[in-house]
């Protein structure tokens, strides 16, 4: 059966392909965000990395990677009833998609915009392998990981047939899904892949912050189509959910600048770029589900607490080169929990009253489950991938390789001409 003409919002389908684009954009601006970070050598390397997960994870996404996060009526994975696209041009809806939750936009405007949270989530790993991974290894390891950990956990989540979104975990644009999930699979790859030469005895300061300002503006910018076009609708909801996005981003970088000026003595551009994502990252499973105050009280514990948390990988050992953990799992359990105290169904009646709105604390308990189904999962099914490229073709490139850096071991290039 097709879809008829009549079904269709254009004012949605129209938001929803602009959020694509600004969703797209993300992986570009991730790149330079991390690129400005890391040591001049590597600059190549990180770019590289991250262009690359735009070619490999679209295909998969179109191959199986879709079918499983959204084909099926299955709890716990998808099936392979859309595998290599076939028929989404044709169908009317989605299983599981029906009812409060009934698309108003072609099937395919969805798959697209779902393509492009496959793709930026493994490329978010690369901040914390960064200048040691050998890129045959990270091909490998993102192949793996988004047929075997993405999908899954989009099905678990994100498909109203999945478990955890059955028992009402809310996750409005992707903090269990993207963020916990690529956060919990960084921590299990350094795990395996050890430390930098040389961390953290040598100093490896960013080479070039504008660089990495550069993609903060650009991250921002694309934020507003992964938050707000979750709404999947040009509505109040989007509104609400780009004005969440923008306050909670504010305020997390104020914060993370005031306990850095405390605690540093120096109030950093590196500072205010983290901090800035560390709130985009918080607000993200939030932005559809809370309002009033509530985007830049959670930014702001955002803000404090993933700086803090800077000082995990020195006090147990292991070397997260550009902070995904500190950042991303630890501000996507943030964001996973404070939406179980400030959810409120004034501002999205498919979501639930979180403790704050006298909900008690059932949203709270669904959220810890969904958190920790995410983490384990993530890190268990990575770690074992990790370690069985590892004994197979190596993870990480020789000491030689190293020093000479990615960009020249790796592509036989160089970003800057001495």
């Amino acid at each position: 059966m097709s879809v008829l003409l009549a079904d269709i919002d254009t004012g949605a389908t129209a938001w929803v392909l602009i959020s694509t684009a600004l969703v797209a954009f993300m992986t570009p601006g991730l790149a330079f965000f991390y690129g400005g970070m890391v040591r001049s050598k590597n600059m190549l390397g990180m770019l590289m990395q991250n262009f690359f997960a735009m070619g490999l994870i679209s295909v998969i996404w179109a191959a199986v990677g879709f079918s499983l996060a959204f084909g099926g009526s299955g709890q716990y994975i998808g099936n392979l009833d859309f595998i290599f696209m076939k028929d989404l041009a044709k169908i009317a809806e989605l299983p599981g998609y029906t009812g409060d939750f009934g698309l108003v936009i072609p099937i395919l405007a969805f798959f697209a915009y779902q393509m492009m949270f496959a793709v930026i989530t493994p490329a978010l790993i690369t901040g914390a392998t960064a200048d040691r991974m050998k890129f045959s290894a990270y091909a490998v390891l993102i192949g793996v990981w988004s047929i075997l950990v993405y999908p899954i956990i989009a099905h678990w989540v994100f498909s109203p047939n999945g478990w955890l979104f059955k028992r009402g975990a809310l996750d409005f644009a992707g903090g269990a899904v993207v963020h916990i999930n690529a956060g919990a699979a960084a921590l299990a790859v350094v795990l395996v892949l050890g430390k930098r030469r040389g961390w953290p005895r040598d100093a490896m300061p960013p080479h070039n912050l504008p660089f990495t300002l550069l993609g903060t503006g650009i991250l921002w910018f694309g934020w507003f189509g992964f938050n707000a076009g979750s709404a999947l609708g040009a509505n109040g909801l989007a509104a609400q959910a780009l004005v969440n996005t923008h306050l909670a981003a504010a305020s997390a970088m104020l914060v993370w600048l005031v306990v850095e000026k405390l605690r540093a003595g120096h109030a950093t551009s590196l500072g205010a770029a983290t901090g800035a994502v560390a709130g985009l990252v918080a607000i993200t499973p939030c932005a559809g589900f809370v309002g009033g105050a509530s985007p830049i009280i959670i930014g702001a514990v955002a803000g404090a607490v993933c700086y803090l948390c800077l000082s995990l990988k020195t006090k147990f050992g292991f070397d997260d080169s550009l902070d995904v953990i500190a950042v991303h799992l630890v501000g996507g359990i943030i964001g996973a929990m404070l939406l179980g105290v400030f959810a409120d169904t004034a501002v999205n009646s498919l979501g639930a009253d979180g403790l704050f709105l006298g909900g008690g604390a059932s949203l709270l308990v669904e959220q810890l489950i969904a958190v920790v189904a995410t983490l384990v999962f993530s890190f268990v099914v990575t770690g074992i991938a990790a370690i069985a490229i590892d004994r197979t073709i190596g993870l990480r490139v020789s000491t030689e390789d190293e020093l000479i850096g990615l960009d020249q071991s790796q592509h036989a290039e160089t970003a800057y001409q001495s």
